[in-house]
């Protein structure tokens, strides 16, 4: 009779474990799920279009932060550029050229293989070198927060 008695305690004591360990699983996913544990898009952002003489310049917009750390978008083929959760405050902004001219050569196709198409091209205009580097571009943007248009009309 004592060995019945023990071994219904146990098998509640493990009942309980087994209740508790579902109910903290419960919670967490439900915390989760209430805390929004995916994004939903950036908190604020800057796009626009880059041009140099009406033309659609091909390359990448790069803001340069007060603490120097970088934030880097590529030129789309359309001109436009977006830069995602930019640091506040003022950027310098840099316009840098496709730095081989193009995209990289093909490899040889290997026999057996289907073929890929091959990779287009940039579209559009370099910008001049001066857009290039923090000591000589006169690009500057006050970064607000939100979202934010600056097209970039660049000089030759």
């Amino acid at each position: 009779m004592l060995t019945a008695l023990s071994s219904r305690s146990a098998s509640r004591a493990s009942s309980a474990r087994l209740l508790r360990g579902g109910c903290l699983l419960l919670f967490v996913v439900a915390l989760g799920t209430v805390g929004g544990c995916g994004t939903k898009g950036p908190k604020s952002s800057v796009s626009g279009k880059v041009t140099l003489n009406g033309q659609n310049v091909a390359g990448q917009v790069t803001f340069v932060g007060a603490d120097n750390k970088e934030l880097s978008s590529p030129i789309r083929e359309d001109g436009s550029y977006l830069i995602e959760n930019p640091p506040t405050g003022s950027v310098k902004v840099l316009v840098k050229g496709m730095t081989s001219g193009g995209p990289a050569p093909m490899t040889p196709k290997t026999p057996g293989m289907p073929s890929m198409p091959d990779m287009p091209g940039a579209k559009g205009v370099a910008p001049p070198a001066k857009y290039g580097s923090v000591a000589t571009t006169p690009l500057t943007f006050e970064v607000t927060g939100g979202k934010q248009t600056y097209d970039i009309p660049l000089a030759p």
